[in-house]
């Protein structure tokens, strides 16, 4: 929504990093409300975690109430939970989980939209479908600026909701036994306020719910939409399709997206049979058919299976119009096909193929489709995070940009000869960025054996908290009463390394990638998590090089921090060299290093012992192949000065004078 694919190419010139920014409150403080559809639980239905965003159309707009506002959810189970944010200022009472009795939230099962006067948030899981109608943050601050340093969320009298009117949720017909053959669904609110759900059916095709606008009396319609019929009835005479034995399970959706156009809606699905159909929703209508693996080589075997975990994305701007992205879930070979609708007279729309892009990645969990990018969300065969970017229209190459994600905090803690065991775990569990708050109080409930549950603490008194848990337990076991020092030692580390574990394992869980949001409005990328959210943001020039595998640095013209390509060839090599060194410094080394920093020791004389140490240990001859890959740079102390001026803007001036000694 007027957003210029040029300001988010401006931000993907090169590789991305994550930020993680965990909030230091223990727990994000949560208003807790449940909805009772009065339903009975199905049996055996159960669906993965998922999450999503949604962001203001003015949320790139300097000073406006919206600036930089987004919402983000995630759903587990029976329960959804929705925060709102802003980069601006504090948001107060921005935090909402909601519970629905005896339902299960679909993957991808919420939907927000805003209007003029609100903002609404559709949710739909396997039994009902639910309406929130919120005031709109415009309706709330009226003001054209806003400069305060903090403001109520529109989640801030929810409360006051009355979650159980019949006009705010509907329960899905069902046909008794049968379990909706796929998780897919979209939702959206039309301009005369109706809100409409669409669902996976039992025989194929979508079964499309509509609630009449919030502030107006009217019941409820149920439409089915099929290839072979449409039919629609009002709610006493419609029956589903599977009970009159008319069954086309291969039409069934995979994935559904929407876009409304002028006076019309119009609904993507790509269903099972591989094939991405588009419908009318005034006419009621399939306006296009189109074979997906017509764009990918596949042998019978594919065809005439159905197809599981195919996925959808919708991306409009005002250059391209309306561009489909298409993840093609074939076995060990997944493909992304990106297309741009085009319409001709007569209502008939055709599919233009823009680009095919190959993935080699085992599990997609999400990716996300902007005017110039496909963004991509796997776990590998090592259950990792993986993330990567590619421009689908100018990739010769076909090569994906990089995003390095956090790695996961260390799982054995270093202790130097002279550290103190208690001192050196604390640092490390409450160091920025390590872990979430949830991880430690997670695991410090399970360290107390299911006492009382903690309460609100800030970050210093959960350190003590876990300070007090862990020195308890270790007390508690101690039977003798003397001990040498060095045995008292060994304890420390016994009972430390045990919580430490713990909150590894917590902090795993949380950290379970679910989807990513982008707001090209603003070019913020975030990486959303079970526990928590990240951002993914461009990358400095020297971490770019520093993190980069060699292949995606093949030459010298992927080099950013110079021009010449003599001096760029110079600053790769030396960046390689770098880290080969690092990849053979121990944390017993580094911790050499950190120490003589720590004291005010000369770092040139710690750097000579590592330097020792390796030379003494280097089985794999990795000093002489530094040395070698060193003999190549041409000129090494300007390639150094070069790194040194990117690491440290302060002294750029002095920097200067070094690189002219250094081409004199």
């Amino acid at each position: 929504p007027g957003c210029t694919a040029a300001k988010m190419a401006a931000a993907v010139e090169r590789s991305f990093i994550e930020i993680c920014g965990f909030e230091r409150e223990t727990l994000q403080r949560f208003r807790d409300i449940t909805v009772n559809p009065g339903v009975n639980a199905l049996p055996g239905v159960r669906y993965a975690d998922s999450a999503g965003g949604f962001y203001y159309e003015e949320s790139g707009k300097l000073l406006s109430v919206t600036s930089n506002r987004f919402i983000h959810w995630s759903t587990s189970g029976d329960t959804v939970q929705l925060v709102e944010q802003s980069l601006d200022t504090n948001l107060l009472n921005n935090s909402l989980r909601l519970k629905i009795v005896n339902c299960t939230l679909l993957p991808g099962g919420v939907h927000i939209q805003e209007t003029y006067n609100h903002v609404i948030i559709l949710l739909v899981t396997n039994q009902t479908v639910h309406r929130l109608v919120l005031p709109h943050p415009s309706r709330m601050y009226r003001s054209e600026l806003v400069t305060e340093l903090q403001m109520q969320s529109i989640f801030t009298d929810v409360g006051k909701l009355n979650l159980r009117d019949p006009s705010t949720y509907f329960v899905i017909p069902a046909v008794p036994g049968q379990v909706p053959p796929s998780s897919a669904s979209a939702a959206w609110v039309s301009g005369d306020g109706e809100a409409h759900f669409a669902v996976a059916s039992v025989a194929g095709g979508m079964l499309i719910v509509r609630l009449p606008a919030h502030d107006v009396q009217g019941s409820v319609s149920v439409l089915e939409l099929k290839q072979s019929s449409v039919v629609q009835r009002f709610l006493a005479g419609w029956m589903p399709t599977a009970m009159r034995g008319d069954q086309s399970p291969s039409d069934v959706p995979l994935s559904l997206a929407v876009r409304q156009l002028e006076s019309d809606t119009f609904i993507f699905a790509l269903c099972q049979d591989h094939k991405l159909r588009m419908w009318s929703y005034k006419d009621q209508m399939c306006l296009m058919v189109a074979d997906m693996l017509e764009y990918m080589p596949v042998n019978r075997d594919v065809r005439s299976s159905l197809g599981q975990g195919h996925k959808l994305r919708l991306s409009f701007s005002s250059s391209t119009g309306l561009c489909l992205g298409v993840y093609l879930n074939i076995p060990k070979r997944g493909q992304f096909c990106v297309f741009q609708l085009v319409s001709t007279e007569s209502n008939r729309f055709s599919l233009d193929h823009i680009s095919s892009l190959f993935a080699t990645q085992e599990t997609l969990v999400d990716f996300s489709l902007t005017s110039t990018d496909v963004w991509a969300l796997w776990l590998d065969d090592e259950n990792q995070t993986v993330v990567k970017y590619i421009n689908f229209e100018h990739n010769t190459a076909g090569q994906w940009n990089q995003v390095f994600v956090q790695p996961p905090p260390e799982e054995e803690v270093n202790i130097g000869e002279d550290q103190d065991p208690r001192e050196t775990y604390l640092e490390t569990l409450f160091s920025p960025g390590r872990f979430t708050a949830s991880a430690l109080l997670k695991a410090l409930q399970i360290y107390r054996r299911g006492a009382e549950r903690i309460a609100d603490l800030s970050w210093e008194a959960l350190k003590k908290e876990v300070t007090v848990a862990v020195e308890s337990e270790l007390q508690g076991s101690v039977t003798e009463y003397e001990f040498s020092q060095e045995e008292y030692r060994q304890l420390q580390v016994e009972f430390w390394s045990k919580f430490y574990a713990c909150c590894l394992q917590y902090q795993e869980d949380l950290s379970a990638p679910l989807a990513l949001h982008i707001n090209p409005c603003t070019s913020t990328v975030c990486l959303l998590k079970k526990g928590f959210m990240s951002f993914l943001v461009p990358c400095f020039a020297v971490d770019h090089l520093y993190l980069s595998s060699d292949d995606n640095l093949s030459s010298e013209e992927e080099t950013p921090l110079a021009e010449d390509p003599d001096v760029a060839r110079d600053v790769l090599q030396l960046v390689q060299c770098l880290r080969m060194v690092g990849e053979s410094v121990s944390g017993e080394m580094a911790y050499i290093i950190e120490k003589a920093l720590e004291h005010l020791q000369s770092p040139e004389c710690a750097a000579e012992q590592v330097l020792e140490i390796l030379l003494a240990n280097d089985n794999d001859n990795v000093i002489e192949d530094i040395q070698n890959k060193l003999q190549d740079i041409r000129n090494p102390v300007n390639a150094m000065a070069i790194l040194l001026r990117e690491m440290d803007y302060e002294t750029e001036a002095e920097m200067e004078g070094n690189l002219a000694a250094g081409r004199s």
